[in-house]
């Protein structure tokens, strides 16, 4: 028997040097120190926000020092819609909402390409509204249920 192809096969394993590079391009950043303060601190952020097995996946599929960012931080209690966890990160950087979206789009739209598409659907599904923009991905209506 042969394999079926997968529409998006997983990257195989990327170091931290070149998840760096990746966010420099992506991001337009000047330095790879630019880029290593914006995955550090947009890691941190989203692992104040993500728990369980979606917290377990995304922590799995990055370099180890990526990873760590994530994992270091203690969920927050209360979940913060995707323009709360960009004005959050934006105050606690001392960037502007413009700039902190920016680093975001960077970073996540790297993660993005790390995680497999059901990793990243558990994740968004884990999420409040905002979110999937933030990943690079369409942001689709979540029914309402009925009262």
């Amino acid at each position: 028997m042969y394999d079926q192809p997968r529409a998006n096969p997983p990257l195989t394993a990327m170091t931290f040097e070149q998840m760096l590079e990746r966010v420099r391009y992506e991001g337009a950043y000047l330095t790879r120190e630019r880029a290593a303060e914006a995955v550090r601190t947009v890691l941190a952020a989203l692992g104040r926000q993500i728990t369980g097995d979606a917290r377990v996946g995304l922590a799995q599929c990055l370099p180890v020092e990526a990873a760590l960012a994530l994992t270091a931080q203690i969920p927050d209690t209360e979940q913060l819609t995707g323009w709360g966890f960009v004005k959050d990160l934006a105050v606690r950087t001392g960037v502007s909402p413009a700039i902190a979206r920016w680093d975001t789009g960077a970073v996540l739209a790297v993660v993005t390409r790390l995680a497999d598409p059901d990793l990243l659907a558990r994740t968004l599904h884990q999420l409040p509204d905002g979110y999937a923009l933030l990943f690079g991905q369409a942001e689709l209506r979540r029914p309402q249920l009925a009262a």
